[in-house]
């Protein structure tokens, strides 16, 4: 089969490797689409990858093309997504459920091959059914999709309440719509590109601010009678963000931070205050599992996607581009500012 294979930093090839066959337990998928996650370009672009020649790609769509003995959930014919993540099972943190947190895992397209090319292998258990009047480029955003949901969940969330959704990139605008969907009295997202906030105002949003604009704190919690938001959720991984939170949440509200860090942070004593005088929880989001792997976060994005209570704009795709061309694909992200939405690779061509 053909497949993008990653040699060493920034040497990614178009190339023939042998296609992989399911196993007990594991099916062939025929890859569909597969988006460029932001995790993959320090893989591709810098020297993360953990070892060389490597398949990268985890957020993926496609058709089951062979299945192995003692499979019995999934058919060939079916269109799935793929869920990464290939928890132990027998850790104390797997058998609470917490398979995010697996010390022992596996994860398909950085500790194993995975989707950057025309087949992969998964686990039966990974491989997520969705319906048939959802497209294979809706099905290669179930992964970041389910994050989101899984960084909602994180404050135990409840409708009624305030919510402030830091970032309006991809996760952002999906964490705003599973707030939306999940019953938020009112949602205000914060971002410096007014077209982002054009988008999140389409798809729900109450308030946007622009957090280039003077006064812009002020203005954003008068949207809560000054009390500040119940519900903070960066999504943005900047410094500027994260300190913003501390400012924005109400007292006895939550924090968390969904987004990465690119760099190193810190906070002033006054900041860090605020955590002490608001009491305000503040924890992270680490991928997107729970308990009955793979858990809600998955059976849910199918279910709201097919009723169309999810929305996948197409302002979400930046760029479709063919898998013989993957290379050019990470080239484009060395230039700020070039890629302004997900890229899909295309396996079938």
């Amino acid at each position: 089969m053909k497949a993008g294979v990653l040699h060493a930093r920034e040497d990614l090839r178009y190339e023939d490797i042998p296609t992989p066959s399911p196993n007990k337990g594991q099916v062939l998928v025929r890859v569909k689409y597969t988006g460029i996650c932001g995790s993959d370009l320090p893989r591709v672009n810098g020297d993360a990858s953990r070892y060389y020649p490597n398949v990268l790609g985890h957020e993926f769509s496609g058709v089951v093309e062979e299945v192995g003995e003692g499979v019995t959930r999934i058919e060939v014919g079916d269109k799935v997504a793929g869920a990464p993540l290939v928890p132990c099972m027998k850790c104390e943190d797997c058998q609470k459920g917490n398979y995010s947190l697996c010390k022992y895992y596996s994860f398909i397209g950085s500790r194993q091959y995975g989707s950057f090319a025309e087949y992969v292998v998964v686990p039966e258990e990974n491989a997520v059914k969705f319906d048939d009047s959802i497209d294979f480029e809706k099905g290669a955003f179930f992964e970041p999709i389910t994050v989101a949901l899984h960084g909602l969940n994180r404050l135990d969330y409840k409708g009624g309440k305030t919510v402030a959704i830091l970032g309006g990139g991809t996760i952002g605008l999906f964490t705003l719509q599973w707030a939306k969907i999940f019953g938020a009295k009112k949602i205000v997202v914060f971002d410096i590109n007014d077209e982002r906030l054009d988008l999140a105002k389409k798809l729900g949003a109450d308030e946007c601010v622009n957090t280039l604009e003077e006064g812009f704190i002020k203005l954003a919690k008068s949207y809560t009678d000054d009390r500040g938001f119940d519900y903070v959720y960066e999504t943005a991984g900047s410094t500027a963000t994260m300190k913003m939170a501390y400012d924005l949440v109400a007292n006895k509200g939550g924090v968390c931070l969904i987004g990465t860090p690119k760099k190193e942070l810190t906070f002033s004593v006054d900041e860090w205050e605020l955590l002490n005088r608001k009491e305000f929880m503040l924890t992270g989001s680490w991928m997107s599992y729970s308990s009955g792997f793979p858990g809600e976060e998955w059976t849910l994005t199918s279910h709201y996607i097919n009723t169309g209570e999810f929305k996948i704009e197409d302002a979400f795709i930046d760029k479709k581009i063919p898998l013989s061309q993957i290379a050019d694909a990470f080239e484009l992200f060395k230039t700020p500012g070039e890629v302004k939405g997900k890229i899909l690779i295309d396996s079938s061509k």
